[in-house]
């Protein structure tokens, strides 16, 4: 997997972690700034690709550069919850998922010079009846404002609320290692 110098373009600690964990030689890259709007009316299951494309167009890329780009939301209702502002939106967010099933989905952007390949990655989150003090201890202890749908599920909220999961841990943690290896492995690699 020497071909391309990866770029991953993400300042997450998790992003950093769980490719990491793929045995890669990466580097980090991010610029800042860039615009996350999408349009109103695209569907929201589309957003998290569409923005991890937009993430990529950023980039000047050099010829033997990889850089991989990718976007998580929480979609509850057809409502999309990204990362909370505040507290109180934190509070509101996870009194939403409270008791119910969520989708997280993780779009990914893979991005060459010459090519370009994007999917995402959808995963079902189901949480307990949290409680109002289960939910003002997390926020309280763990600040999850870096995250969408305002938790992480390798942390104690996850520990105690998630009661079923149905598809990709680690695309839930925002960064479905798997898809990217097996894209990298028969897409990119061996091209």
């Amino acid at each position: 997997m020497k071909r391309y110098k990866i770029i991953l373009s993400s300042n997450s600690p998790r992003r950093k972690e769980l490719l990491s964990g793929l045995d890669l030689d990466f580097e980090v890259r991010v610029i800042s700034g860039i615009d996350e709007s999408y349009p109103t009316n695209l569907a929201s299951e589309n957003v998290p690709e569409y923005i991890a494309k937009k993430k990529a167009a950023a980039y000047n890329i050099a010829e033997n550069e990889l850089v991989i780009t990718a976007d998580t939301i929480v979609i509850v209702d057809n409502i999309i919850l990204g990362k909370p502002q505040n507290d109180a939106e934190a509070c509101q967010m996870l009194r939403m998922l409270s008791g119910r099933s969520h989708k997280v989905i993780t779009g990914v952007c893979l991005t060459t010079v010459s090519r370009q390949r994007c999917f995402s990655v959808k995963s079902e989150v189901t949480f307990k009846n949290l409680t109002d003090g289960e939910i003002d201890y997390y926020i309280s202890k763990y600040h999850p404002l870096d995250k969408a749908g305002a938790y992480g599920i390798q942390e104690w909220i996850g520990y105690i609320g998630v009661t079923a999961l149905n598809g990709s841990y680690f695309n839930v943690m925002g960064l479905p290692v798997q898809r990217i290896y097996e894209e990298l492995v028969s897409g990119f690699m061996n091209s």
